[in-house]
This record gives structure tokens, C-alpha cells and sequence, in this order.
């Protein structure tokens, strides 16, 4: 027999009352913002990289699949692979001037941080 196991259950790990209904975590989707309503800090990241440069976006609002939308048009206007992790977008290499111009382009306030 296999058991079905569901991870979003809060608070009960097993019940023995038949009539019982778990209670299920709710996904809090997060509504994405206009990009006019986001601020967006853009910098140059090699912490536990072995030293190897990426371009880090940070404070963008919205669900994850905004996010992924908009990581995807960022690495093909670098030509560069990357990732989201964390509600953060990672870009491969110092992309810094590309990833600004394109999100002033689109409508997001670009603030760069660091040096």
C-alpha cells in the first residue's frame, strides 16, 4: 500500500477520529505590482561564488511567476544564463549596465547598490 503524503497540512500529523478534516495551508500568492510601483536595487554579488561574479536583483513584489517572466527576459537581454532564489534574481557575470537599461526600459526605478 502506498500512503499518500501531504506536506501542507498545518498543525496535525495524525488523527484517529474518522469524521476529521485537516487543516491545509493556504498559498498566499502575492499580487505583483505595476513596475512604475516597484524599486528594484541592482548589484554586483561573489559571495560563496568561488569568486565568480553575479548580478543581483533585488525588491521586486509580485508572484513567483512574474518573477521567472521577468528573469527569463533579463538573461536573454544579457545573452547569459541565471536563477531566481529567494525573491531575488540572479544573472550571470557583471551584467549591471544591461539589467538597469532593461528594467528603466520597462518601467521599474532602478536604484544600483554598491560600488
Amino acid at each position: 500500500m502506498s500512503k499518500k503524503r501531504n506536506k501542507d497540512r498545518v498543525n496535525v500529523v495524525y488523527s484517529t477520529n474518522p469524521d476529521f478534516s485537516y487543516e491545509h495551508q493556504k498559498d498566499d500568492e502575492e499580487e505583483t505590482l505595476a513596475p512604475k510601483d516597484q524599486k528594484l536595487y541592482v548589484s554586483l554579488d561573489r559571495k560563496q561564488r568561488a569568486g565568480k561574479a553575479v548580478t543581483l536583483i533585488e525588491g521586486f513584489v509580485g508572484s513567483e511567476e512574474d518573477q521567472r517572466t521577468l528573469a527569463k527576459k533579463l538573461k536573454n537581454t544579457c545573452g547569459v544564463g541565471g536563477s531566481t532564489k529567494d525573491y531575488d534574481i540572479l544573472i550571470q557575470g557583471d551584467q549591471r549596465d544591461k539589467v538597469c537599461a532593461a528594467l528603466e526600459a520597462d518601467g521599474y526605478k532602478v536604484k544600483r547598490k554598491g560600488g
